[in-house]
């Protein structure tokens, strides 16, 4: 809404008090008639509904408020602002818009698509680009901080467009420690073995190499990748529980026992 404004006259160039007078106060609590014509005249009639009340904003102005009648607006507020100046005999019209009130139905706040979408979003089908100046990415023919990956780049001669930067390598370890195959998960504090004394774990390449594997047992974190220090049940060291097979027992002859 745009706001109004009454500039037919200007207050005199006067030193204001410290305390407002009183009839300067009763003044302008009691312009109630003259904020709801405010509105009347910038939206309708029929767009006021119920006086709210009036608090001051400094020593020469008041905001009255009434109840918004607006489909969509529901709990909303006309906010009216009328001023004056010590020794004047009326008031003049500052501001009147549409203000939301404590019940008001506010949309939430706008976040971008690309920090809407979660891990797991990405459904078959769906791009979603990265983008230009991703912090995680560098270009393939910048060095990427990690020894063993530009090493092997300047020999083969061949280099992707762009490749992962120190602060995605980073990233990606930190997001593997604390996830599911990470030491601090259920499954790695319920046994004492880790996966890098495990047959089944085959360490990833590069620095990430030093901490991180791929699980390759079908029967436990199977093509996962897989945190060094991860362990589960299905270790290749875990040993045959005891009990198994045949029941012990102290053999006897039964060609001794006598039958008669």
């Amino acid at each position: 809404m745009d706001s109004m404004t009454d500039v037919t006259e200007q207050a005199p160039d006067i030193e204001l008090p410290q305390e407002r007078p009183p009839a300067l106060e009763a003044l302008l609590m009691g312009a109630v008639d003259i904020a709801r014509g405010a509105v009347e005249e910038l939206s309708g009639a029929d767009t006021v509904g119920e006086y709210l009340g009036a608090v001051f904003d400094d020593q020469t102005a008041a905001t009255h408020r009434f109840l918004a009648v607006l489909p969509g607006y529901q709990g909303w507020q006309w906010a009216v602002v009328v001023a004056g100046y010590p020794g004047t005999d009326h008031v003049t019209i500052s501001e009147a818009v549409l203000v939301p009130g404590p019940t008001a139905l506010l949309a939430p706040q706008w976040v971008p698509w690309d920090q809407r979408v979660q891990p797991g979003d990405l459904s078959p089908g769906d791009l979603l680009a990265t983008p230009p100046d991703d912090p995680r990415l560098v270009p393939g023919h910048v060095s990427s901080g990690d020894p063993e990956l530009d090493e092997l780049a300047g020999e083969v001669g061949l280099g992707r467009r762009r490749v992962l930067s120190l602060e995605g390598r980073l990233d990606a370890a930190e997001r593997w420690h604390e996830g599911e195959f990470g030491p601090a998960s259920a499954m790695a504090r319920a046994t004492r073995r880790m996966c890098r004394e495990c047959g089944f774990y085959v360490p990833l390449s590069g620095s990430l190499g030093t901490v991180f594997g791929v699980c390759c047992n079908e029967l436990s974190a199977d093509g996962r990748v897989v945190d060094c220090e991860y362990g589960c049940g299905a270790h290749s060291d875990t040993p045959v529980p005891a009990g198994t097979g045949s029941p012990v027992y102290v053999p006897y002859d039964d060609g001794v026992l006598d039958l008669t």
